[in-house]
């Protein structure tokens, strides 16, 4: 192994693959152990293992997102972690729709817990924590609006749409798909297009925050980086992205290799406890749509933490990136392949969601726009997401 390779499989990342992948290999011997009922010390003990494991491979994740986005520079960096985690859980909801049972509901339920965790509790939190530690920081109004027109038009089509022109329990009609299907996959190929190509200098970030906070976030950035990582952001700056490709080629290979090698595991974890969550959430009383929230939460970990991250740096735009980024992936991706599985396995496949939800992404939706067609973005609007979420919880338990 090369010396460049040394520094980016280090012993950590080796130790993080081992303990994410021999966890889940582990729990496939020994499943039948956590056979329901399980004992209430194994569940708790299983619970804290799983979630434990999840968290250092989360961290892994958070390591080589920022490496990558060091070297790609936005929105190519975001993007990269964005689409990983966004493929990965639509692989899982389809392959959850080819198993066994009856799984009617079971995009709309994932991508309306995914939706509410990113547009509220994930951008709530980075607001809150960038507007006080920053104060009002200014995003690039141009990238974040093409963001959240994508956001509301696949939101009207995936929950709204569908109870008002399709079956009475929901569900488009056959006739009604294929339409859908074309501009949901043509509309969200443009955008990508367009975010990677000509539009791309509209999603990076409009000014620093400011010379001492740039200078402590570049220290705080690099704390877990090559000593290197601050020369190559500086050098890399001027170049484009098909330079950067063709002089890093092989770092970015790596890296995306460790960014998806540590992010399967923390998927493939959360949807194996899903049972076990499942009974303890049971045992305590608590409804059952809980449990696939948590699970949401936990797939998402690693954009979480990389969001909170930028926000704590000041960097408000990519923020935008990550979190809006993801919401118009994981709808533009989803809804188009399930509605496509469900005609070729003639499974229906129901999206119209109930009112409280449906308000209460109006809601969400309503304040995005508001709050982000200003110039500047404030601690103050991501307390209102926070509220928003917060009343989302409560109705799980209505």
């Amino acid at each position: 192994m090369t010396a460049a390779l040394r520094t980016i499989i280090t012993p950590t990342a080796i130790l993080r693959l081992l303990l994410g992948w021999g966890v889940f290999i582990a729990l496939q011997f020994t499943s039948s152990l956590l056979a329901q009922p399980v004992p209430l010390p194994l569940l708790v003990t299983a619970l804290v293992v799983i979630i434990a494991v999840i968290l250092i491979c989360a961290f892994g994740v958070v390591t080589e997102a920022e490496h990558l986005a060091n070297r790609l520079g936005d929105p190519y960096g975001s993007l990269v972690l964005t689409i990983s985690i966004c493929l990965i859980e639509v692989i899982l909801i389809a392959a959850v729709l080819l198993g066994p049972g009856d799984h009617a509901t079971i995009a709309r339920d994932s991508v309306m817990a995914v939706s509410m965790i990113i547009l509220n509790a994930v951008i709530g939190l980075c607001l809150l924590v960038g507007g006080l530690r920053h104060g009002a920081l200014t995003h690039n109004r141009t990238g974040v609006s093409n963001y959240l027109v994508m956001i509301v038009v696949f939101a009207a089509l995936a929950f709204a749409v569908p109870a008002l022109i399709g079956t009475p329990d929901g569900a488009y009609e056959i006739r009604q798909e294929i339409p859908i299907i074309v501009v949901t996959v043509g509309a969200y190929v443009l955008f990508l297009y367009r975010q990677m190509g000509p539009q791309a200098h509209e999603f990076i970030e409009v000014a620093p925050v400011g010379t001492a906070s740039s200078g402590a976030s570049s220290t705080a950035g690099t704390t877990q980086s090559s000593p290197t990582e601050a020369a190559d952001q500086a050098d890399d700056a001027p170049q484009g992205i098909v330079e950067i490709l063709s002089t890093h080629r092989v770092e970015i290979v790596v890296r995306l290799f460790l960014l998806v090698a540590m992010v399967l595991p923390i998927v493939l974890l959360s949807h194996d406890m899903a049972t076990l969550l499942d009974d303890g959430l049971g045992r305590l009383g608590a409804p059952v749509a809980l449990s696939g929230v948590v699970i949401a939460m936990i797939v998402f970990l690693p954009e979480t933490l990389t969001s909170l991250r930028a926000a704590w740096n000041g960097e408000i735009q990519r923020v935008s990136n990550l979190c809006h980024g993801a919401q118009v992936s994981t709808v533009g991706l989803t809804i188009p392949t399930v509605l496509v599985i469900g005609m070729l396995t003639d499974q229906p496949i129901v999206l119209a969601e109930s009112p409280i939800n449906l308000a209460l992404l109006a809601i969400t939706l309503l304040v995005s726009v508001i709050g982000f067609s200003a110039k500047k973005v404030t601690a103050v609007q991501g307390a209102a997401h926070l509220i928003i979420f917060v009343v989302f919880g409560l109705a799980l338990f209505a």
